[in-house]
């Protein structure tokens, strides 16, 4: 028996250290493989860009303020390629080299619906107009264009349409799914607690009532006018058309297809993909279309080096300006995927006002907000910034709620036009699923306690009414907080934000006329703002929080990323309605949110 133990453990030891070695040689040759890999990828992500050469842009990737750098962005993945997402950053940065740059002849457009928000739609469509300044040319081409591919199209010199194909133009609507009488039916009940007034703080409706409130629908006509009217506007000037004649299109639905468009002058020329290939041969005066020189927008972006505004080499610019990114929903903790986390962002604020080189402070927002707590946290970072240096904020999509609490404290706000800001008010939802439990699954809950509400806020039972009114009064404290904030922020009196707040959203035009925003511009604008009130003429931009490697960020994030693209790709536009679920898993104490997202399918 002694010699049986010593053989099973002798063997068994051998295993294990075989298998250590096995493990350690696996990962030895996984190391050298990514390594090699790393070698190769930089190599064939060096990109030359022609003489003669002609800006190709399709956007095929979620448009987001600042994208992780992706070592793979220029190979091929096949379906190992990630879901994808391109910096506007990038994306402006871009557009403004070709304007200068000599082997950049034109842009060539493809386009068939704009993967981004209202404000970055707005800050492309504005860069593509500077670009024509220069003189050079802007051709666009789709088989079916949406209202955001057109109304960015409008400023081409030139728009050609698939024969068979057409444009979107139909106006805008809010369609809003209401819960309250299925979670009657499955006899759940949402708690709700609203800030003092806070009428116009719609995201509690949909488990309150089973229509819009007068309150939201008066917002919503006001919101979607105010967005509809700029986009007509800017439409009617670049086409050489009339608002009224684009109102009645509209309203009869008059475009149908592409003749439609070419005969109200809405495009120039319905044409098939290879003719407009061969006039774009014609304008780089080349024989064969082969020996066009198309460079995609993200290639071209990538052969940029960092921004440094001054005539001398980048090494002798020792002043900077940070440009801090501030993107998605707002939650304690670090920054994630669509996730702006408090500790990441608090930390990188205080990095640039720590940093004696930094100058001057761009907080980029775009959030429709979060967790109040962890937007106080943020704000605490920004009160600080501001004391020794300029804080600029630039509003990007969304700066809304919890959103306008981290920007409410800058020095000068710019938001877009269509930039969806305020919202500002604060609420709280609990559910109670002990009827469910006990009526539709014979569920019963019991137990102790050591004091009178040890059980407060428990999911199974209703709060009472002096839990209720304990919960209440912290929400209205959050409240009154955030208009003082705001207040003192932008130089009001309380009641005066007051007025304007109990949770109402605006466009960037309409918060303008109010105060909440100093000007309507982009991220460009307010960087250059931040550097004349830092007297600064010669600066290098330092993009904060700092993005982790490549590879690192690829192997931490490949499981979301397969998730998403999965459920993106089976669920098309309702992808939305999933990642609104997750959101309202995911909230954590009272909320500065925004109540809704301004998404159109196709947009």
């Amino acid at each position: 028996m002694k010699q049986f133990f010593k053989y099973v453990f002798a063997s068994a030891f051998g295993f294990i250290i075989a298998g250590a070695v096995l493990i350690g040689l696996f990962f030895v040759i996984l190391f050298g493989a990514v390594s090699a890999m790393e070698g190769s990828i930089k190599s064939k992500n060096e990109v030359k860009v022609e003489s003669n050469s002609i800006l190709k842009i399709d956007f095929k990737n979620q448009i987001i303020d600042r994208a992780e750098k992706n070592p793979f962005q220029n190979i091929d993945l096949g379906p190992f390629q990630g879901v994808g997402n391109d910096g506007l950053n990038d994306i402006l940065k871009a557009i403004d080299a070709a304007k200068d740059d000599d082997k950049i002849k034109g842009i060539y457009m493809n386009l068939s619906s704009f993967p981004g928000g209202l404000a970055s739609l707005e800050e492309v469509r504005n860069a593509l107009l500077d670009f024509k300044e220069s003189g050079k040319w802007i051709i666009t081409y789709g088989e079916e264009l949406s209202q955001g591919a057109y109304y960015l199209a409008s400023v081409s010199d030139k728009i050609y349409l698939y024969p068979q194909g057409g444009v979107q133009l139909k106006g805008l609507a809010s369609r809003i799914m209401y819960f309250k009488e299925a979670l009657d039916r499955l006899d759940i009940e949402v708690q709700i607690i609203r800030g003092r007034d806070n009428k116009y703080k719609s995201a509690v409706e949909p488990f309150m009532y089973d229509h819009m409130s007068d309150a939201n629908r008066e917002q919503m006509t006001q919101l979607l006018g105010s967005v509809w009217t700029h986009v007509i506007e800017g439409i009617a000037k670049e086409r050489h058309l009339t608002v009224g004649e684009l109102m009645v299109m509209t309203d009869s639905l008059q475009v149908q297809n592409s003749y439609d468009a070419v005969n109200l002058g809405l495009a120039d020329v319905a044409k098939h993909y290879d003719e407009v290939i061969e006039e774009l041969a014609d304008s780089v005066d080349v024989d064969d279309i082969d020996d066009i020189e198309f460079i995609s927008l993200m290639s071209y972006a990538s052969t940029l080096g960092k921004v440094v505004e001054s005539d001398e080499p980048s090494y002798k610019v020792k002043d900077k300006v940070a440009v801090v990114y501030a993107q998605g929903e707002i939650r304690s903790g670090n920054n994630g995927d669509n996730i702006l986390g408090s500790e990441t962002i608090a930390k990188a604020i205080r990095e640039a006002r720590l940093d004696s080189n930094v100058k001057a402070i761009v907080l980029r927002v775009n959030s429709p907000g979060g967790s109040a707590l962890a937007s106080d946290v943020i704000w605490r970072e920004t009160a600080l910034a501001k004391q020794v240096k300029p804080l600029i904020i630039s509003m990007g999509d969304y700066a809304a709620s919890g959103g306008y609490y981290i920007s409410s404290y800058g020095d000068h706000i710019f938001a877009e036009t269509n930039t969806i800001t305020g919202s500002i008010g604060v609420f709280g939802m609990l559910p109670n699923t002990g009827k469910f439990l006990k009526n539709k699954l014979g569920i019963n809950m019991d137990g102790v306690k050591t004091n009178a509400h040890s059980d407060y806020m428990s999911l199974d039972k209703p709060l009472d009414d002096f839990e209720m009114k304990t919960i209440q009064k912290g929400v209205i404290q959050i409240y009154d907080t955030f208009l003082l904030r705001v207040a003192t922020g932008r130089g009001m009196t309380t009641k005066e934000v007051d007025a304007i707040a109990q949770g109402r959203v605006w466009t960037g035009t309409d918060a303008l006329e109010i105060g909440l925003v100093d000007e309507i511009g982009g991220l460009n604008d307010a960087i250059a703002y931040a550097a004349k009130q830092a007297s600064v003429e010669s600066y290098k931009l330092e993009e904060l929080p700092k993005q982790k490697d490549p590879f690192e960020e690829l192997f931490a994030s490949f499981s979301t990323e397969v998730e998403a693209r999965y459920l993106r790709s089976k669920m098309g536009d309702n992808y939305q309605y999933v990642k609104g679920i997750q959101n309202i898993a995911n909230m954590k104490g009272i909320q500065a949110r925004i109540p809704f997202y301004m998404i159109e399918n196709g947009y």
